[in-house]
Order: C-alpha cells, then sequence, then structure tokens
C-alpha cells in the first residue's frame, strides 16, 4: 500500500508501474496439421522482382544458374519455402505463356500495363521459372489468365506442363529443353477476378471459373489443384457466391487477399521507415482484422462445406507501404522494420491457428517487392526483418497443431486497444513442442506464464528478434541489426513455462 501511495503522488498509476502478465495453456488434443504450404511466397513480374531480384544480367558478378540469382536461392532454401506463386497477380491475366517459350531471343516482347508500364521481354517464362523451382526445392504454384486469356490458352497450358504423352505441344516442350512433364498441382484459375483480373461480378466468375477448370484437365501423372479467385478482403458476399456456385468438388482452394496498411488510405499509404508510435499501432491494429476476416469467411465455407475440403489460401498478404523516395511508383520497393516482422509473426501466427481451413498462403512478396524477405541492390544482398520471422517459424510446417487458451492484456495507444500477446505452438515428429510468441506492446515486457496439459518437457531453448526501435531496418551497410538472437528469458518452474517477453519482440520457443 506504501508503494501504490507513493507511486500515486508521483504521478504514475499502479497499473502503468506493474508488470503486465499474460497466460496460456496448452493442450495436446488436436489432430490437425499445420501445413507447410501456410509459408508459401509470391514473386510477380512486378519491379525489380523478377528481373533484378531472381533473374539477373548474365554480366552480374553473383553465383548464377544460367541467369537465376544462387545466393538467392540459397537464402530461401534455407528456411524451407515451400511454394512459390507466378506470374502474378494482377500480371497473370495479362500473361499470354507461349510468349515465354522457345528461344528467349525470338520472344515477342510485351507492355507490363499493371505495373510501371515498363518492356517486359520475356526472357524469363515457364521453363525459367520450374527451373527456379527446382532449384529451390519448392511446389510451383501458377495463376493462369482468365481476364484476357482463353480456354484454350490455359487448357494448352496445363498440357504443355502436365502430360506425360505424345502430343504436338509435348513435342513442343521437348523441343525446348523438357522431355518429362513438369508435374505442376497447384494451379490458379485467374486472379482478384473482382478487379484488375477482370472486374468481375462474383455470379459472372463462378460460370467462369466453372468453365475453365472443366479445360484445365488433370492428367495420369498430376491431378490439378485449382484455386479459385477469391474475396478482396472483407467480400463476404464473393465468398457465398462461389461457394454455392462453385463448391467442394470443383476447386481445391478459395483466394483471400487482404493487405496490412499503415494508415487506411491507398493513397496515402504511409512510410516504410521513419514512423513514430502513432503509425506504429495503427499498423498493427490493421494487421489484427486478418483474424476477423479469416473467421468470417470461414464460417460461410463452413455453411457450404462442413467437411473442409475446400481450403482457404491467403495467397496475398503482406504490408503495404509507399513506394521508397525516388524509386519508380509502379515497382513497390519499400524496406522493411521490425514493425513488419511483428505483423508477420502475428499474421502467422494466425494462419497456424487457423489451419484446420487455411491450407495454403503467400506473402507478398518474395525479392525487392513490398513485404519482401530479400532486398537486392545489384552484386549486394539482405535479409530483411521479415525472412527472419520466417526463418524462426519453419519448425510448424507439417507439425501438429496444439491448440491453447490465451489471456493477454492489451496494448494501449491514445485511448484505443490492441491485444498486447498473440502464439501459436505445435509438436513436430520427434514429439518437440514449439511455441511462437509475439509481443506488439512497444514499450512494455510481459510475463507469460505457460501451463500444460497432457504434455512433458524436460528443457527449453529458443530465439528472440527484436531492435531498439520499431521502426528500425537492415540496410546495405548494416545489414544485421535485426537478426535473431539466442533467447535466455524462459525457464522452466515446476510444470510451468514462464517466459518475460522483451517489449516489440518475437520469440520461438523448443521445448526438448
Amino acid at each position: 500500500m506504501k508503494k501504490y501511495i507513493l507511486l500515486l503522488l508521483a504521478g504514475i498509476s499502479y497499473n502503468s508501474y506493474a508488470q503486465k502478465t499474460a497466460s496460456v495453456t496448452l493442450s495436446n488434443d488436436s489432430k490437425d496439421t499445420i501445413s507447410r504450404h501456410i509459408y508459401g511466397q509470391f514473386a510477380e513480374h512486378l519491379g525489380r522482382g523478377i528481373y533484378g531480384g531472381f533473374w539477373v544480367d548474365k554480366t552480374l558478378p553473383v553465383p548464377k544458374q544460367d541467369r537465376i540469382r544462387l545466393d538467392v536461392v540459397n537464402a530461401l532454401k534455407k528456411i524451407k519455402i515451400p511454394n512459390l506463386r507466378w506470374p502474378g497477380g494482377c500480371f497473370a491475366d495479362e500473361y499470354h505463356w507461349r510468349d515465354g517459350v522457345g528461344p528467349r531471343t525470338q520472344r515477342p516482347k510485351m507492355i507490363n500495363t499493371n505495373w510501371g508500364g515498363v518492356v517486359e521481354d520475356n526472357s524469363f517464362g515457364t521453363h525459367e521459372f520450374l527451373e527456379l523451382c527446382q532449384l529451390l526445392g519448392t511446389a510451383p504454384y501458377i495463376s493462369a489468365n482468365v481476364g484476357s486469356g482463353t480456354v484454350e490458352e490455359m487448357s494448352k497450358w496445363v498440357e504443355y506442363l502436365n502430360f506425360d504423352g505424345a502430343s504436338p505441344l509435348t513435342k513442343e516442350r521437348a523441343g525446348n529443353g523438357h522431355l518429362k512433364p513438369y508435374n505442376v498441382e497447384f494451379f490458379g484459375v485467374g486472379n482478384e477476378s473482382w478487379g484488375c483480373g477482370g472486374n468481375m461480378t462474383p455470379e459472372y466468375y463462378s460460370n467462369e471459373y466453372r468453365r475453365y477448370a472443366t479445360y484445365a484437365r488433370d492428367y495420369p501423372t498430376a491431378k490439378l489443384k485449382r484455386i479459385a479467385s477469391g474475396s478482396n478482403g472483407g467480400d463476404l458476399n464473393w465468398t457465398e457466391v462461389l461457394m454455392k456456385n462453385v463448391g467442394p468438388g470443383r476447386m481445391w482452394g478459395l483466394s483471400l487477399h487482404y493487405y496490412t496498411l499503415p494508415t487506411n488510405n491507398w493513397k496515402v499509404k504511409g512510410p516504410a521507415t521513419g514512423f513514430a508510435e502513432e503509425q506504429y499501432f495503427s499498423t498493427l491494429k490493421n494487421s489484427l482484422v486478418m483474424e476477423d476476416l479469416v473467421t468470417k469467411h470461414s464460417a460461410i465455407m463452413d455453411k457450404y462445406d462442413p467437411k473442409k475440403k475446400v481450403a482457404l489460401v491467403v495467397d496475398e498478404w503482406g504490408v503495404w507501404t509507399d513506394v521508397e523516395p525516388g524509386t519508380n511508383p509502379g515497382f513497390l520497393y519499400q524496406q522493411n522494420s521490425l514493425r513488419d516482422a511483428l505483423v508477420a509473426g502475428t499474421t502467422l501466427n494466425i494462419f497456424n491457428n487457423h489451419c484446420d481451413r487455411i491450407k495454403m498462403a503467400e506473402l507478398a512478396q518474395c525479392v525487392n517487392v513490398l513485404q519482401a524477405l530479400i532486398l537486392t541492390d545489384k552484386e549486394k544482398m539482405l535479409l530483411t526483418p521479415t525472412y527472419y520471422v520466417f526463418d524462426m517459424y519453419k519448425v510448424h510446417q507439417d507439425a501438429q497443431y496444439l491448440p491453447f487458451k490465451l489471456t493477454t492484456p492489451d496494448y494501449e495507444y491514445n485511448g484505443n486497444k490492441i491485444p498486447a500477446v498473440n502464439v501459436s505452438a505445435s509438436k513436430d515428429k520427434a514429439g518437440k513442442v514449439h511455441i511462437t510468441l509475439v509481443n506488439l506492446d512497444a514499450k512494455n515486457s510481459i510475463s507469460v506464464t505457460t501451463e500444460f496439459k497432457d504434455i512433458v518437457w524436460k528443457a527449453v531453448s529458443g530465439q528472440v528478434l527484436t531492435s531498439a526501435g520499431v521502426a528500425d531496418i537492415n540496410t546495405f551497410a548494416k545489414p544485421l541489426t535485426i537478426a535473431p538472437k539466442t533467447f535466455t528469458g524462459a525457464r522452466k518452474d515446476g510444470d510451468k513455462l514462464m517466459v518475460t517477453l522483451p517489449a516489440k519482440s518475437i520469440v520461438a520457443l523448443e521445448l526438448n
């Protein structure tokens, strides 16, 4: 009581002085699996994502296979990216695949009308993309053209990719250097058909989907996992119409796109660097909308698909800010801060916790575009804070989801509140338990007490990702400003796990 009175006299409230606490109760009664495909990536023909990112000039002094940049490949292999989505995005619905096969010197050029109006030389096409996927050891996810393409064009692309027999297209594929089929499984039938993919109504698109998907054939060596173009954020009606008119059996997945803006203004989104706590808080608040979106879209899908045969595929997500000053506005090049890493950790926790419905997701985008994992500048390359989140979270891939109950304090700013702590947990095939925790509070550490039901463990180790400021970034001059470090703030106390989460941090724990 004496301490409380002294605090009041000093003008300090007891609540602000008291250590913030959270609690987690973790159980072992789930049979759901966190699909590795939740950790997918996206590479669109946009800015320096493909050209200057993955596919570089043959004179650039970096290790290459053909023109594929191998330091980028090796960095992505380390975090075990499970799939890579290509060629878009909005670009997909103006892309004609025949322009990107055959001798490169003979491929026609085109204008990328969606992204900067630059000339696309089509030197990176189907074979180059699938060679990249082979080098990465990852599954290709191809988005096909519905907006400006034809049923025949899509049908022939699938045959070119997947038919293991004699036909003019397989002869052409062999002549272009690949005798055997590629056996592509993940296949998007259009992209953002409500917008840049054709400005369609859900009723019209659902009919188009049924027609196009009919002629995107299964072949003996590859059964397609067809993914329908889904909702723009909170458009629940789009999901309702697609589930009703297409439904289970005709699609493997239904997509969802949602981008986190620092503001709520698409014209002035806010900077990627140099922001203060006000914009930090608003960004986090906007990122947490993902939980609400996933819950509401899943409820509609459950109505038509109670057995959860159709996957919710969040194949575009991430932080979208204003471009870096002095760069092409159509190239969507932005820096990547600790704030963005916290958004990534939070979003992946959300996806893990909805793994009964979310079977696939792709961060936008992989290299040099939006919330990129990797940034390059000629021969230089750096790993962003977001990259390290995927590195820390890769332990969840194909692991058993562990359900939990969480009690968390709020992070308050200017009278607004959001939950300060979020979490997800899994158990791998070796029986190790992994827990990923995020503390969004910019100023306060939080003590977390975890209790366990039917889980036995003896020791804990971990990593932490944090920095002095929420706007801190990695630069080519200082590429390791934000990188994981050994975490010493966790200990065993009887049967409980006691953790002190630093302010603005991501912590990944392993229990043995």
